[in-house]
């Protein structure tokens, strides 16, 4: 079912750290279904040109497992985004373990939104991406 939470369950500070393995399962899965076939993702002759020297995951599944912890781990399932800004400070490749890191900067209750920021390294400590994003959560049913 839906992990449902409220708003004033949450504070500032409030934060989550997790790890996840970059696979090509992932990849391919992503790919197929947005139909991102850009080169560095999927043809190894080619990566293999480029200043990365081998196949990259795409950003935006790097940012998507970002969101997915946040919801899963941090914030329940109901909050939409309205606003997602993601810097990609670092390649990741497939294979590459990443820890998330995902915190609530800000919340405001009378407008239902909560900031959240994230920081993703690589095992080698390097930032891979950051985030800086915002969620707006549903008004509270009355019940009578």
């Amino acid at each position: 079912m839906y992990d449902i939470r409220n708003i004033d369950e949450f504070a500032v500070g409030d934060r989550v750290s997790v790890s996840k393995t970059v696979t090509e399962a992932d990849g391919a899965m992503y790919i197929a279904a947005t139909g991102d076939f850009g080169p560095v993702h999927v043809d190894e002759g080619y990566a293999s040109t480029t200043r990365f020297g081998e196949r990259l995951a795409p950003g935006i599944l790097v940012a998507g497992i970002c969101t997915s912890i946040l919801t899963a781990e941090l914030v329940g399932t109901v909050g939409v985004s309205i606003r997602d800004c993601f810097w990609f400070t670092g390649a990741v490749r497939y294979g590459d373990t990443l820890t998330y890191e995902i915190w609530l900067s800000a919340i405001d209750t009378d407008n239902r939104t909560v900031d959240w920021q994230a920081s993703a390294t690589n095992e080698d400590g390097v930032e891979v991406l950051r985030a800086d994003a915002t969620l707006k959560f549903p008004r509270r049913k009355v019940v009578s």
